[in-house]
């Protein structure tokens, strides 16, 4: 991996570490790192490369869904029912839930809170594919997309992965969501409110310490939004998180063989510890 260091501050020695390790044993590796601030790039590796990003690609459905709601194609108030897409039961709540249908902005909610699968397809139903994948091209994002709708099992006549993306191009976006910077500011606000109400903090953010189900408003000033993406042998990640002393936009992916809890953990150690390092340099 090429590597690049923070100036001034923590230079994540142990972060680079950890990636080295596992991409020595195999894993594909990419981690880009920049300074919201100072615009800087303070930590990169390999983030040029696009790489499967699981659930992290409902970003881009986020934000298409709520450019509909600002200009008025879309009713935040209209319900959608469970039944117009097919069951999934990979991941969510709405599955174990007794209503049959939702509004469009409650659907928000659950896809970004916990990544719900039947939500995030029921949006996508709603607002096309053609759709997100003309905002992220007008985003200018060239390699971030969003391939296809959940499924509960991929075959060969079915697009390969659920999402793609580059490191350098995801913390890229959620740079310019914090800087109200994606569509309008209007847009970001909605998106990153949505993002700031996600429960899975087991990766990069289990370093922070913060509560999974309400962190919006921590006590200590910590400032967090983000997203994961959990496929078999993909883990993915890209946030903002805001100190005190700095702020910084991160992503990280990790491609590996999950052979066992072994391997899984050793890939969930190397998140922790870069959420360590973010830590230390933000506060």
């Amino acid at each position: 991996m090429p590597r690049r260091a923070a100036v001034g501050r923590r230079s994540f020695t142990a972060s680079l570490k950890a990636l080295e390790e596992l991409a020595a044993d195999g894993a594909r590796v990419s981690v880009h790192v920049s300074d919201l601030d100072r615009g800087t790039v303070v930590l990169a590796g390999d983030d040029f490369v696009t790489l499967p990003t699981g659930g992290l690609g409902k970003v881009l459905l986020l934000v298409e869904v709520a450019a509909q709601i600002h200009d008025g194609a879309l009713d935040p108030l209209e319900i959608v029912e469970r039944a117009s897409v097919d069951p999934v039961t990979t991941s969510g709540m709405w599955q174990h839930l007794k209503a049959p249908a939702l509004p469009v902005i409650d659907l928000a909610v659950l896809t970004a809170a916990n990544g719900d699968a039947l939500a995030a397809n029921a949006l996508l139903h709603r607002v096309g594919l053609d759709a997100v994948r003309a905002r992220a091209e007008q985003l200018g994002l060239a390699r971030v997309a969003l391939l296809d709708r959940v499924r509960q099992s991929r075959g060969p006549d079915d697009a390969p992965q659920f999402s793609i993306g580059t490191t350098r191009e995801l913390a890229g976006l959620f740079s310019s969501l914090v800087n109200s910077q994606v569509v309008n500011p209007a847009v970001s606000a909605q998106v990153a409110e949505w993002l700031s109400l996600n429960h899975d903090l087991s990766l990069v953010a289990s370093g922070t310490g913060l509560n999974p189900f309400a962190h919006e408003n921590d006590e200590h000033g910590l400032l967090f939004i983000n997203k994961t993406g959990w496929e078999t042998g993909v883990r993915a990640e890209a946030g903002v998180l805001a100190g005190p002393r700095a702020g910084i936009a991160y992503s990280v992916i990790v491609c590996f063989d999950d052979l066992s809890i072994a391997h899984r953990l050793r890939a969930h150690d190397a998140f922790r510890t870069i959420g360590v390092d973010l830590m230390e340099y933000v506060f």
